[in-house]
């Protein structure tokens, strides 16, 4: 628009001073008059306040700032777990951009970008190569983010410090709670009387305190073995732990826990070597039920047993205990599945039950080469639970995660009976040709281990397991293995177990054990221990050279037993029944392979025999006998000792005879009174030994063994063989009248 009127006045109305102007919309500044003048009062203002708006300058309009662009999140580095890997494992492989069957060679994780090797099928072993996880398929390669844990159960708080107010109670010593060779074992009823197990358990941590042991705040182990009253005794132990400053307790599901599922989480749960011990509800073998047996024994930070050192301390302290402390207001806590509850500042965390032990397992065997064995059609196998705490470890390894036929492990629920008086083995899970009867008919055998017709064809294997899964007895169609044989064929045949793939350096045996072992160690140049009855002292031979013993010699790997049935190696500090199945597993897979046939347990053994020779062996079991008979008997005999030697007794020449004695060449203790020993010159042997393990009188054990060489008659039944040894033994021991028995209870 134009101001014509302004411009022909502009001359006019020159200013005087500084005036302020305005632009209007034909791009001239006016005055204000000047506005007023061509518009009017009331427009020109308008006009001039809209030109004053105009042309003032805009305010810069803060543009909404852009949000910087995310920097991309750095990827969090994947982590392959190439731990399920074994030799023979099949997968798929990349080459060329195509996919190629082939199988694993071996792994070794210090190869970060290609460290699996792989075998071409069809190929020749020069076409082996090692690849990486871009170049692998296999559902047994799992992925993990770097820093990431597995979640746990969201923890549940149960209170506050209020609930751990600390009781303390009056109580008295106690007599007979000297433990045994595996723990304190009294009937059930007794533990549940008054304060007995409360005694007990505040005497460990007596003695614990004293020895400096990490109880405050450290992390304590509490299980069983799921008999009658393991419940309500776990949470008994937890209460007086929390009294006593323990800061964590474990548990296993159920409140169960194998014994050497024990020994494991008390090594290698959570980052490992973090519990200082922990408590085994359990009395191993012995019946269980509110008319039987209970137990409990206390095993050290390395999961072993305790050392007699400390188990003198303790028994010490139940003999001058006057008082226990209790948190009473600590709520009952659930274990029946995985959970995490505090308390205050405690917690108590409840895990598988199974999953510490089996992946413990996975690191000593070849799974998938097992796993080939247990699918073969000319393959089958039994595994009795007895009723007892092995039943979850059976079904979850053998059957689950090696495949073995569903079923296959039988009597695999706990009950806190162990089945009772109504079971064919009335409650006695104890694995051997007496009590496992279920599983001996199965396989073909009567409880003298003599052939007998069965219905069905018998399982290619058997084994069966006792209550705290420590235990084991091996079997093969129609065909029964001693234990003592078993020890010998599995260091004989070792190389096949991946666990000594560099090779065993030592072994041992009880005393009471045969001798097959020794003759298998003097051949392969194997250290050979003769220990007393009790897993203690294999321990300290496993310790020896670790920062318990730094300045021993190291005997480990090692592999160890004894007669009543245990075996076991140095992955742990406990028998382990599963580890005894799986060896054997093993070397019939191994064999079997090579042999491109089925080799059988009993292929094994007798091939064994024919190198070796033939150990023939039996134990006689004299059970509930007067204790004070029993023991006169025994000091009768200690009192001969050395008296008989050079005597002979129809073709037999005394070498030796004594009272077993031992120095643990670790830690310098000596054990006596280990067991009467006559041994002749052919190395034939009688021993007798009271038994640690029973509850009511005594157990006299009698072992006979008679060795056989190579070119001798190796296919005589052990029993019929040594029965001349068991009447030399009444000759030697009066052993009828000081039981007044005629026969024993159990030949085994």
């Amino acid at each position: 628009m134009e101001f014509p009127s302004f411009r022909q006045s502009q001359d006019k109305m020159a200013p005087r001073q500084k005036v302020e102007k305005r632009a209007s919309d034909d791009g001239v500044k006016y005055t204000e008059a000047q506005f007023v003048e061509f518009y009017g009062t009331k427009k020109g203002a308008q006009w001039w306040k809209a030109a004053g708006k105009a042309t003032e300058a805009p305010k810069a309009v803060a543009k909404p700032k852009a949000k910087p662009k995310a920097k991309p999140k750095a990827e969090k580095a994947k982590v392959y777990d190439y731990s399920a890997l074994e030799k023979g494992t099949r997968l798929q492989a990349k080459s060329e951009g195509k996919w190629w069957a082939a199988e694993v060679v071996t792994v070794k994780t210090g190869k970060k970008d290609a460290p699996v090797k792989v075998h071409w099928i069809g190929y020749t072993a020069a076409s082996d190569e090692f690849l990486g996880p871009d170049d692998l398929r296999c559902k047994h390669i799992t992925i993990k983010t770097a820093g990431e844990a597995k979640p746990g159960p969201k923890p549940v708080k149960l209170g506050g410090d209020e609930l751990l107010e600390v009781s303390k109670k009056d109580t008295a010593p106690i007599d007979g709670q000297k433990p045994g060779t595996s723990g304190l074992r009294k009937k059930t009823k007794e533990f549940m009387s008054g304060n007995y197990l409360a005694n007990f358990v505040q005497s460990v941590f007596n003695a614990l305190i004293e020895e400096n042991v990490p109880v405050k705040g450290g992390t304590l182990v509490v299980s069983g073995d799921g008999r009658f009253w393991n419940p309500e005794a776990i949470q008994i132990i937890i209460k007086i732990a929390f009294a006593n400053g323990v800061g964590r307790i474990w548990c296993g599901t159920e409140g169960l826990l194998s014994t050497p599922a024990t020994s494991a989480v008390i090594r290698k749960h959570g980052k490992g070597n973090e519990a200082f011990g922990g408590f085994i509800c359990s009395a191993s073998h012995n019946p269980g039920g509110i008319d039987n047996d209970f137990g409990i024994k206390y095993n050290c930070e390395n999961g072993g047993p305790a050392p007699e050192k400390v188990t003198n301390l303790m028994v010490s302290h139940t003999a001058s205990i006057k008082e226990f402390v209790t948190c009473e207001k600590v709520p009952t806590i659930d274990i029946s599945k995985p959970a995490v509850f505090t308390i205050g500042d405690r917690t108590v965390e409840v895990f598988d039950c199974v999953e510490d032990h089996l992946k413990l397992l996975r690191s000593c065997f070849n799974f998938n080469q097992i796993k080939g064995l247990l699918r073969r059609k000319d393959f089958s196998f039994c595994y009795d639970c007895m009723s007892g705490v092995q039943g979850p470890y059976a079904r979850k390894i053998l059957e689950k995660v090696l495949g073995g036929k569903k079923g296959s492990c039988t009597n695999a629920d706990p009950l806190p009976d162990f089945g009772g008086l109504e079971s064919a083995w009335h409650g006695h899970a104890d694995p051997n040709l007496t009590y496992a009867v279920e599983l001996v008919k199965t396989m073909g055998l009567n409880k003298e281990g003599r052939k007998i017709e069965t219905e069905n064809p018998p399982p290619s294997f058997g084994a069966a397991a006792d209550g705290d899964a420590d235990r084991n007895m091996i079997m093969g169609s129609q065909f029964f293995i001693s234990p003592s044989d078993s020890l010998a064929i599995i260091v004989a045949n070792a190389d096949c177990i991946p666990q000594f793939k560099k090779g065993l350096k030592g072994c041992a045996r009880s005393m009471p054990t045969s001798g097959a072992v020794d003759l298998v160690a003097a051949k392969k140049g194997l250290k050979c221990f003769e220990v007393p009855t009790g897993w203690k002292f294999f321990g300290n031979l496993m310790d020896s050279g670790t920062k318990y013993f730094p300045d021993k010699d190291t005997y480990t790997p090692l592999v160890c037993g004894e007669e009543s049935f245990g075996t076991g190696a140095d992955h742990v500090r406990e028998k382990d029944g599963m580890w005894a199945v799986l060896a054997w597993l093993q070397i019939l897979a191994s064999k079997s392979l090579k042999a491109k046939e089925l080799v059988s347990a009993e292929d094994v053994t007798k091939a064994h025999w024919a190198e070796y020779g033939r150990n023939y062996y039996a134990r006689y079991d004299y059970e509930g006998v007067d204790k004070a008979k029993a023991e006169k008997m025994m000091d009768v005999m200690a009192a001969n000792s050395g008296k008989l030697v050079g005597k002979t007794y129809g073709a037999l020449k005394m070498k030796i005879n004594d009272m077993f004695e031992y120095l643990d060449p670790v830690d310098g203790s000596i054990s006596k009174n280990q067991g009467i020993r006559f041994i002749f010159e052919d190395n034939s042997r009688i021993i007798f030994r009271l038994s640690g393990t029973g509850v009511a009188g005594a157990t006299v054990r009698l072992y006979l063994e008679k060795y056989v060489g190579p070119d001798g008659d190796l296919g005589q039944h052990a029993f019929d063989t040594v029965k001349p040894l068991a009447d030399l033994a009444e000759e030697l021991s009066g052993l009828k009248a000081a039981t007044g028995r005629d026969s024993p209870t159990v030949i085994t």
